[in-house]
């Protein structure tokens, strides 16, 4: 159960590997005076170090000018003993009077760097992956980002701990971290010490977290309230809090249904081509409906309405009715990526479902690989350290590590002590329900690609939907949507309106 929950929360399968911090042609100029590390491993220090640079970028007819600080905080346990040196990048701009927001950013995973995010969505500096389809390069190409969001709050994006610069510290193992209640712990001292750090406690305060990175934001969102840091509101893009509804069962494949329909619309299987909001409609409208009650049959079902009900789905999905039927109505998404353009000899993007990529045969039952992450992965890692290494200068003798599946393996402890209890399968959304009851000023956008196979927007809303919310509450929370996948910020059509959704939202929430 484990091991099958990890693979299905990971929030992309980029390589395993880490490229060399030193990039660049160039060395900087005093690379010669660094010392030499001694040993392989290099370990962190627990001493914090912060390397600012000023920038600046034009933005809507205008110069923004800002600091750029890239450095490590060093988080203690309660004993006072050092745990873990987190790496964070800042951005930040003075404020002649009201404090700015700051707004707190991490990818998920579990294992993952928060690279996708910082030079993907609302940074400064975004690599160009514009079209869906493989980045061409290098030299890669990045830029000023002119829907970054520093215009509106500070930003500091975070890489969890074994991840990206992040390195456990003292006594502790990487194992320590590789848990949700572990990692909710590790984010929450990092956030607490870096308001201590920068004087930042009296700032209206945001958090923005993407795929395993909305679970973590909803933990975070009970965790640090009990810590007495209150929220203003917390952007959840991707959403994926309860990781139960991810383990196979009849439920979660009613949460992909409508994101099929989508993927079937975008790549011309629905003829006519109908409007694609009435369509998605029609898709959920179904999924909760017949198709819900036809898989709570189960054996029961009848002949007349398997068929019925197969023959509905494939008008939706694009699938044929045998295949639908054989399928026993329930066909998972690593299989409809495959099945979809089966006839072209294409599969589809597990991350984004507009990428398409091949396979040695047209035969096969699940894709052997993520065409949209072997699409942008080496773009982002290359322009990633080029930008940090080289165009920020920061200086570390540590790798930037990417991602930490290998290390993380099947290792992660997906058990969490929720206000509701002991679960075996994290859900926290009952943490982010109880921190909105607590808080009721606390608000809540949820932004949702329509081509993401990853997290499908039908299932975020479902679990939304289920927290037991007074009305008064439930109308904290927001949903957009976008004709995109998972990462919706790389389509500029997408990144312009979550811009503009994100600049109403703040608005509304501080």
């Amino acid at each position: 159960m484990r091991s099958s929950l990890l693979a299905i929360a990971l929030t992309l399968s980029a390589p395993a590997y880490a490229q060399d911090s030193s990039a660049g042609d160039v060395p900087p100029k005093d690379a010669k005076a660094e010392p030499k590390p001694d040993k392989d491993v290099v370990k962190a220090s627990v001493d914090e170090d912060a390397q600012p640079v000023h920038r600046s970028i034009p933005l809507r007819g205008r110069t923004l000018a800002y600091t750029a600080t890239p450095g490590h905080l060093t988080i203690r346990n309660d004993k006072g003993e050092p745990i873990a040196s987190m790496f964070y990048t800042a951005y930040t701009i003075p404020s002649a009077g009201r404090q700015r927001p700051v707004t707190f950013l991490f990818n998920g995973g579990p294992g993952s760097a928060t690279m996708w995010l910082h030079m993907g969505s609302f940074g400064p500096m975004k690599v160009d992956a514009s079209q869906p389809e493989t980045i061409p390069g290098p030299p890669f190409r990045y830029g000023p980002n002119p829907e970054t969001l520093l215009d509106l709050t500070d930003l500091v994006f975070i890489d969890a701990p074994t991840t990206g610069l992040s390195r456990e510290l003292g006594k502790s193992e990487p194992k320590d971290f590789f848990g949700v209640d572990k990692d909710l712990d590790a984010f929450t001292r990092t956030i607490q010490r870096y308001l201590t750090a920068y004087g930042r406690w009296n700032s209206p305060k945001f958090i923005i977290g993407e795929s395993y990175g909305t679970t973590r934001a909803g933990g975070l969102s009970k965790m640090l309230s009990d810590k007495g840091v209150q929220l203003n509101g917390i952007v959840l893009v991707s959403t994926i809090l309860n990781i139960g509804l991810f383990s196979g069962n009849d439920q979660a494949l009613v949460g992909f249904l409508p994101t099929y329909a989508a993927d079937a619309w975008y790549h011309g299987k629905i003829q006519p081509k109908p409007d694609l909001a009435s369509f998605i409609a029609e898709a959920k409208s179904f999924s909760a409906g017949p198709y819900a009650a036809a898989l709570e049959k189960g054996a029961a079902i009848s002949d007349a309405e398997k068929q019925s009900v197969a023959e509905q789905m494939a008008k939706l999905t694009g699938l044929s009715t045998d295949y639908v039927i054989r399928s026993n109505l329930r066909v998972p998404p690593n299989r409809f990526q495959r099945e979809l353009l089966r006839d072209r000899r294409q599969i589809i993007g597990r991350i984004d479902s507009r990428f398409v990529g091949t396979e040695s045969d047209a035969a096969g039952e699940a894709p052997s690989y993520d065409p949209q992450a072997s699409a942008i992965t080496g773009a982002f890692v290359g322009a990633f350290n080029d930008y940090m290494f080289r165009d920020l200068g920061y200086k570390t003798q540590l790798t930037f590590r990417p991602n930490n599946y290998g290390g993380i393996g099947n290792d992660w402890n997906f058990q969490h002590n929720s206000p509701d209890g002991q679960q075996f399968a994290a859900d926290t959304s009952s943490d982010l329900a109880q921190a909105m009851r607590e808080n009721p000023r606390l608000k809540i956008l949820n932004a949702a690609g329509l081509y993401d196979l990853a997290t499908p927007f039908f299932a975020a809303e479902y679990d939304l939907g289920h927290m037991a919310l007074e009305p008064r509450l439930k109308a904290n929370i927001r949903y957009t949507y976008y004709p995109a996948g998972h990462m919706m910020y790389i389509d500029p059509t997408s990144a312009r309106q979550l811009k503009s959704d994100l600049a109403a939202f703040y608005v509304g929430a501080e």
